[in-house]
């Protein structure tokens, strides 16, 4: 860990509400949550017009935001569920856009200057050049990373099993990682190393919805699967 040099005189500030504090941060629980919500902040305190919001595309470039989340999974999938999370809270407000057959996601502070340029671009009232009359983004079904599977359910993450778990999320669908976990907690299996087993014996003979000769239908077909995770077969 380095070391911190500490504030210098004439630091710059991001003004951030009190209640963000007393209310809305003793709720959160996930890192990547609170740092992309923190980071919105301070990204939208250095522009500057109305109205100020910042898009999904600059987030997903921007180096200072990635080099703070990465390590915690897939970094868009990390991205994107914290991006979800903040929303589905109430911290952050979106609106979703089209400009030339793409969409853009446009996420805004929820204060008062933010709900009502929301109000605005959804309802056609306020232009943003020739971007489309926006609606609000839909808020995807939130997937648990599997950091925090682990976490709740195992123990504290070490170096090793933390790349076995970045491997493992790269590898298996986030629906089976967490049917894994849940099996084995059921089972009172608390251990990587049986979940992980878990995970390969459905990359190898399918994974079943309960019903005999059935594969997940939430997932790609077996011969699919079988395609991506052949090497595992060979172990």
């Amino acid at each position: 860990m380095k070391v911190f040099d500490g504030f210098p005189l004439k630091s710059r500030f991001t003004p951030i509400p009190n209640i963000f504090f007393s209310e809305v941060l003793p709720q959160i629980d996930d890192l990547a949550e609170i740092k992309v919500t923190l980071h919105i902040f301070w990204a939208l305190y250095q522009k500057r017009g109305y109205p100020r919001f910042v898009t999904y595309s600059e987030l997903a470039v921007d180096p200072v935001l990635i080099k703070g989340i990465e390590g915690q999974g897939s970094t868009p999938e990390v991205l994107r569920q914290a991006l979800n999370r903040a929303v589905s809270r109430g911290t952050l407000l979106c609106s979703k856009l089209e400009r030339n057959g793409e969409e853009h996601e446009l996420y805004f502070v929820n204060d008062d200057a933010g709900r009502k340029a929301v109000e605005k671009i959804n309802s056609g009232e306020l232009k943003l050049g020739n971007l489309a009359k926006g609606e609000p983004c839909p808020v995807s079904q939130e997937q648990t990373n599997i950091f925090t599977l682990y976490e709740k359910n195992i123990g504290m993450v070490t170096p090793i099993i933390a790349e076995e778990l970045k491997d493992a999320e790269k590898q298996y669908p986030a629906s089976w990682i967490q049917d894994a976990f849940k099996e084995a907690v059921d089972l009172n299996k608390r251990s990587w190393r049986y979940i992980s087993r878990i995970l390969e014996r459905w990359a190898a003979e399918g994974k079943h919805d309960g019903e005999p000769g059935r594969y997940s239908k939430a997932d790609s077909s077996p011969e699919e699967y079988r395609k991506r995770y052949g090497h595992l077969l060979k172990r």
